[in-house]
């Protein structure tokens, strides 16, 4: 009776004082101790305001607040993957890049007609059968190396054709002859003018060496383009079978090219240049290459301490059908840059003087996850064919060789050759003009997948150049001036210069400034938790301390109850599935023996006894209520001995 007081107090205590949060029975109980017990004064609103008008009330509030943090908080992690841009400007001695020089002619016309006498000769009859030019017979006989012997039969196959106003039959124009047009039309127009009749279309079909009635119509707007197109298209087919040793002899050499050169007020010549084969322009020159492991310099800016040179382009030698301008290709590049002459390249007239003042500019940006740039090339699935360091332009033209390898079975003459692989020619792949177009076709519209998986490098040099010209040489300096070159290059020219056979070039630096853009990231770490910070304190007056208890709460006290609650159920469960195989057991047990607690012959015992089973439908034994008349003494004897009697009186 003493502790009943203590019992009671102790229960009411419990009933009074909320439950801790992983001894909550329900999800619901854990939400209520967590808003009664948290440091957050939303959550407790919800609890303790009196009508539902006010708990409503601070529910959206609180709701409003969770919002808005966490759209702040995507801000935040948005914002930390960002990059902020730095400007640095430097004063200093600046090293000078290479220059590649290439004159617009790749060969010498007059040591190439032996290889494009059947090439020239198709070339002029189209010209004369659709614009009635005409020429006298070329005096160049074939040479015995017979490099095109086969040529003339693909020229037939591939003819040039005018079509009248996009029907479906052509004229070949060398023979006259009508040609049913197969397959789909590709237009490619041009801004020069046409030359003939406006409903006159010149073109090119090129079909499928294995399934004639595949074939594609290329025209062109103009007569100039679609006669260039065809040509260079035979011209590369030519090209490709000549080795490498003849090609070089073809073309122009450093001693052709370079009549002066200055560097930084001090003369050069062609030691200081390194000569490397390029397909589409022959024979290049770079000054400043850095292969003998010296890199000029210059500690001066202005057009007197930078490179100077006088070319040689030598106009009558020009190819007539190859290019139609006459002057040098230059470009300005690192020296672990392939310079992309045909790209990228400046060209420079004849008879002026050009001046390029340049601005050198080195560029950083942050590679993954701020950007999709690669440091080195080496993350990208193509392999590099320039043996230069990387660039958007080297992963584009070595992904699109390994395509024309993988399609057409041969290289496009254009680019380095892969390893195993070999120049397209007529002789081996007679289909590999078809198949250059078609993939062509696909590399533009981005449906070879070369732009989507070459990125930028994330580290380049760039020099930002700006041309002037001026009329070079004046009127009044050209007579002696050329009499001068004439005589210094006469025992190898035998003829005198004329002013449009010469282009003077000027590379320098305007300023020796040097910038250098490199990204940072807007965001640090420290800056990024300062920000979380401060929202969570703005909109729910929370701390570390309250992402802790939530984490807690939301987190581990709530899993911890739903895995109990399973817990529970999975006991439950097995208890009945474990009573019911005992059941079936019985059953079992019963139906298989009679009396199967007596299985010998002796007679059953108690504890036997209780083993047997209760007949069906029979109800369970109860105690028997008490006979009180069996509680009565009955004696053994009829008669009691006199001091039982006495006993029994007392």
């Amino acid at each position: 009776a003493a502790t009943a007081p203590g019992k009671k107090i102790t229960a009411r205590l419990k009933r009074t004082l909320p439950v801790r949060g992983p001894q909550a029975p329900t999800l619901s109980e854990l939400m209520r101790w967590y808003c009664l017990n948290t440091n957050t004064h939303g959550c407790r609103r919800i609890v303790v305001s009196r009508g539902r008008l006010r708990r409503l009330l601070w529910i959206a509030l609180t709701l409003s607040a969770v919002g808005l943090i966490l759209w702040q908080c995507a801000e935040l992690l948005m914002n930390y993957y960002s990059a902020s841009v730095s400007v640095t400007v430097q004063f200093q001695k600046l090293p000078f890049p290479a220059v590649t020089i290439c004159n617009i002619n790749p060969y010498k016309y007059s040591a190439m007609k032996e290889y494009l006498y059947e090439l020239d000769k198709e070339t002029k009859k189209a010209l004369e059968t659709f614009y009635g030019f005409s020429e006298g017979k070329s005096k160049v006989r074939r040479s015995v190396d017979d490099w095109n012997s086969t040529g003339s039969d693909f020229f037939e196959q591939i003819p040039l054709l005018k079509v009248e106003d996009f029907s479906r039959t052509a004229t070949e124009l060398h023979s006259g002859q009508k040609r049913k047009i197969e397959g789909s039309v590709f237009h490619k127009d041009s801004s020069i003018v046409n030359s003939g009749d406006s409903n006159d279309i010149i073109g090119f079909q090129l079909c499928d060496a294995n399934n004639s009635s595949d074939c594609a119509l290329y025209t062109f707007s103009s007569g100039v383009n679609a006669i260039q197109e065809w040509y260079k298209l035979h011209y590369m087919n030519i090209m490709a079978q000549i080795p490498l040793e003849i090609k070089e002899k073809l073309s122009y050499s450093a001693e052709d090219l370079l009549l002066t050169c200055f560097f930084d007020g001090l003369s050069c010549d062609k030691r200081h240049f390194t000569r490397f084969h390029h397909p589409l322009h022959g024979n290049c020159y770079t000054f400043n290459s850095g292969e003998s492991g010296t890199i000029l310099s210059t500690s001066t800016g202005g057009s007197e301490y930078g490179l100077q040179v006088v070319l040689y382009i030598d106009e009558a030698d020009y190819n007539p059908f190859l290019v139609t301008s006459t002057g040098a290709k230059i470009m300005v590049h690192d020296q672990n840059e392939y310079p992309f002459i045909e790209d990228i390249g400046t060209e420079i007239e004849t008879a002026a003087a050009t001046s390029i003042g340049m601005h050198f500019t080195q560029s950083r940006k942050l590679s993954k996850p701020y950007s999709d740039c690669t440091e080195t090339g080496a993350d990208i699935p193509v392999d590099n064919l320039y043996n230069k360091s990387y660039s958007l332009q080297i992963c584009l033209h070595s992904c699109f060789q390994k395509a024309m390898v993988e399609s057409c079975g041969c290289a496009q003459y254009a680019q380095p050759l892969p390893a195993g692989a070999e120049y397209c020619n007529y002789k081996k792949n007679p289909n590999w003009m078809y198949c250059y177009y078609r993939l062509h076709e696909k590399f533009v519209k981005e449906q070879l997948g070369c732009q989507q998986i070459c990125k930028d490098a994330c580290s380049f040099k760039e020099w930002a150049l700006t041309t002037s010209i001026a009329q070079w040489p004046s009127v009044v300096s050209e007579d002696w001036m050329l009499r001068v070159l004439s005589w210094d290059k006469g025992q190898k020219l035998n003829k005198k210069l004329n002013k449009t056979d010469l282009a003077n070039l000027m590379v320098f630096y305007k300023d020796l400034n040097e910038r250098f853009i490199s990204e940072n990231p807007a965001n640090t770490l420290v800056i990024l938790l300062s920000n979380f910070g401060g929202q969570l304190g703005l909109w729910m007056s929370c701390s570390v301390v309250c992402v802790i208890e939530i984490v807690e709460v939301f987190f581990i006290d709530s899993l911890s109850i739903v895995l109990r609650h399973q817990w529970q159920r999975a006991k439950k469960w097995w208890s009945g599935r474990q009573q019911g195989r005992a059941a079936q057991a019985s059953d079992v047990e019963r139906q298989g023996h009679e009396n199967p607690a007596c299985i010998d012959e002796d007679l059953p015992t108690f504890t036997t006894a209780l083993r047997l089973p209760l007949p069906q439908d029979s109800p369970l034994p109860r105690t028997p209520p008490p006979n009180y008349s069996t509680l009565r003494l009955e004696t053994a004897f009829t008669e009691q001995l006199p001091d039982t009697l006495e006993l029994g009186q007392h």
